[in-house]
């Protein structure tokens, strides 16, 4: 049951993704060293701005934080469950580089005057409900500990999608580089997450 509801989380978030990489932004009028600039002071057209279909600034904004959060809290929720060293640590470094992450995030938001919009169709709400949704289930243990690390794993190789395209369509010079940042983070945490997974297995169905 756990891994049935693991795997529609993740498809979840497959399928939701598919549709926000099939439209190209338009290509800026602003050079790249105008772009921030422009964005910041540039009140009659909003930083949101983006071809119908693709993802905003705003958009973007909203699914890194919301990401960032979402890893964060189930990093807090499995330190009240796990039990393998490897596990603690790996859930106290969620929380804190998460953290951290999303503060960086935020604060850009604050200075180029973006108001956080989720996507129409958001792809990591559903997946990060459903890896709450998982974790709750799991049993405290050893099993919690495989499921909690299979769930990251998940939800870091989503989480990478949605920057690579979030960096694709990001309007604002300073969104990608915020980006260009974080994303050796998540594929960080991935890695370690693959590592941990080799020691302890994958959770029994």
């Amino acid at each position: 049951m756990q891994r049935e509801l693991r795997y529609m989380a993740i498809a979840a978030a497959s399928v939701a993704l598919a549709p926000l990489g099939s439209c190209k932004p338009r290509p800026s009028s602003e050079t790249a060293s105008g772009a921030a600039e422009a964005t910041r002071t540039d009140t009659t057209e909003s930083p949101a701005a983006a071809p119908a279909g693709g993802l905003t600034d705003a958009n973007i904004v909203a699914l890194l934080d919301e990401a960032n959060a979402a890893d964060s809290a189930a990093g807090a929720y499995a330190l009240t469950k796990a039990t393998s060293p490897d596990v603690k640590a790996f859930a106290k470094l969620m929380m804190g580089e998460h953290h951290a992450l999303r503060a960086q995030g935020q604060q850009l938001a604050r200075r180029l005057n973006v108001t956080p919009e989720p996507p129409t169709d958001d792809p990591l709400k559903p997946a990060a409900e459903g890896e709450m949704t998982v974790l709750r289930a799991a049993p405290k243990g050893p099993q919690f500990d495989r499921t909690y690390i299979e769930q990251e794993i998940g939800i870091h190789k989503a989480v990478l999608d949605v920057a690579e395209k979030g960096h694709d369509a990001a309007q604002n010079e300073d969104l990608k580089k915020l980006i260009e940042q974080a994303k050796p983070v998540i594929q960080k945490h991935l890695d370690r997450a693959e590592e941990i997974q080799k020691k302890l297995g994958k959770p029994t169905a």
